[in-house]
């Protein structure tokens, strides 16, 4: 009797740590460049590799002559999917690559409102007159980058099955605009597309 309930106290225990050990938390460090995928959405690599398709063949176009270094605004790029992306990664990379090429020169139309309240601030009187910022010396930008995101979701239609199967097709529309016409010099698109399986049953 009491190696029957020893052994049940052993197995028990076993039980335990079992469960316990499964629902721990852990964490691993991932490689940011690497191709890594949990399901059909978008996510970190998919950012990735837009703005490689993109800025790439940006950098070669022949509208914009490597000498003469045009001026670009960006604007945020516009999100029209049906996920809650933040498509703020997606500007900041693609106008960082292009800063570090050294093709292009870019306004900091973020800093605008801090750039008013800091001129405002020196022609108050509180600035040596010498060290003042002299006001209407601001760059003015040739071209406006902008872009929009779009995606289309396809589900299986329901039927007996053991798995469950997924499709997402991702787009991103670049376009420079020029300033002083309004014409659209150059445009490009990036293109996603990925299915997702799960089993029915799972956790």
């Amino acid at each position: 009797m009491r190696k029957t309930r020893f052994s049940l106290l052993i197995l028990m225990t076993c039980s335990a740590l079992l469960v316990m050990s499964g629902c721990m938390a852990t964490t691993k460090n991932l490689d940011p460049e690497a191709d890594l995928h949990y399901d059909a959405s978008y996510d970190f690599s998919d950012k990735n590799r837009i703005v490689e398709r993109l800025v790439t063949p940006l950098l070669s176009a022949p509208v914009f002559p490597v000498q003469a270094k045009p001026i670009l605004i960006v604007y945020p790029v516009i999100n029209e999917t049906s996920e809650h992306i933040s498509t703020g990664g997606i500007t900041d990379d693609i106008r960082m690559k292009l800063i570090q090429s050294g093709r292009f020169r870019f306004i900091n139309e973020r800093q605008r409102w801090n750039i008013e309240q800091e001129t405002d601030y020196q022609n108050q009187g509180y600035v040596d007159p010498a060290m003042r910022v002299e006001q209407g010396r601001q760059l003015g930008a040739d071209y406006i980058l902008s872009g929009t995101l779009r995606s289309i979701k396809k589900k299986q239609p329901k039927q007996l099955r053991l798995t469950k199967k997924e499709r997402i097709y991702y787009s991103l529309d670049l376009t420079m605009t020029d300033l002083k016409t309004g014409e659209i010099v150059y445009a490009d698109q990036a293109e996603l597309a990925r299915e997702a399986s799960q089993p029915i049953l799972g956790w």
